[in-house]
């Protein structure tokens, strides 16, 4: 049991509101599945356009073209080599949440999470808490997935996100900025994640922390010692 009394509570999503297995067998497949026909037939619309362009130029192919198909295809290999290589890239993000919004949208997609996650967000908004999202996934990303979970939209929960815009997951700077929004001292705010170098920038920062211990996570790593839980019932507020 984790005993909590201050006055937020921040998640990470992958692996603690929802299973790894989600993102990457369901989320990950289908936007490798769609990007090509996706930045085919929506390359005329000016928020593809510039992530497109961003990602072209974070890649090194900063003259590729949705307009040409030779350039199009391009950037189509390129966001299927950064899928496939995991990279946080924050462009990538931005077309990946583009293309779930159609799966969403038309009933392709619908969010996991974990059975004790509905409750443990309405009890804590209930209660008070300022409860937000930090994900790798952009900020659109992240209100598509809540609010087309199996259980309904569970966004009515949440006060807000945040994403690698505000800063990489894993410096403790991130964090800090992430609490001066909230107008919030870090202390005041607990962060669950289950990667431990992302507790250890928050540690840093000065938030308390907690590792979730989920059916199918990885090994966390990082270097300090976060205590652990396995449901978000086991966190008193």
């Amino acid at each position: 049991m984790i005993v909590f009394d201050g006055r937020a509570i921040l998640l990470d999503v992958e692996g603690t509101t929802s299973s790894i297995s989600f993102v990457y067998d369901v989320l990950f497949t289908f936007a490798k599945d769609q990007v090509a026909d996706f930045l085919s037939h929506e390359r005329g619309t000016e928020a593809v356009q510039a992530a497109a362009a961003a990602l072209a130029a974070e890649v090194g192919i900063p003259g590729a073209s949705l307009d040409d198909p030779a350039g199009r295809q391009q950037v189509v290999q390129a966001a299927l080599d950064l899928m496939n290589r995991d990279v946080k890239s924050t462009p990538l993000k931005a077309l990946q949440g583009m293309i779930w919004r159609n799966g969403f949208e038309s009933g392709q997609l619908v969010s996991h999470v974990f059975d004790d996650v509905p409750p443990a967000l309405a009890r804590w908004a209930d209660s008070g808490l300022d409860v937000r999202i930090y994900s790798s996934g952009s900020v659109e990303a992240q209100k598509l997935f809540f609010a087309h979970t199996a259980a309904g939209d569970l966004t009515r929960y949440l006060c807000g996100h945040y994403d690698t815009t505000t800063g990489p997951k894993r410096e403790a700077s991130s964090y800090a900025r992430i609490a001066a929004d909230m107008a919030l001292e870090p202390r005041q705010i607990l962060f669950l994640s289950d990667v431990g170098a992302e507790l250890d920038a928050a540690r840093q920062a000065g938030m308390a922390t907690a590792l979730a211990v989920r059916p199918g996570n990885r090994d966390p790593g990082g270097l300090l010692d976060h205590e652990p839980f396995q449901s978000f019932a086991d966190i008193v507020t």
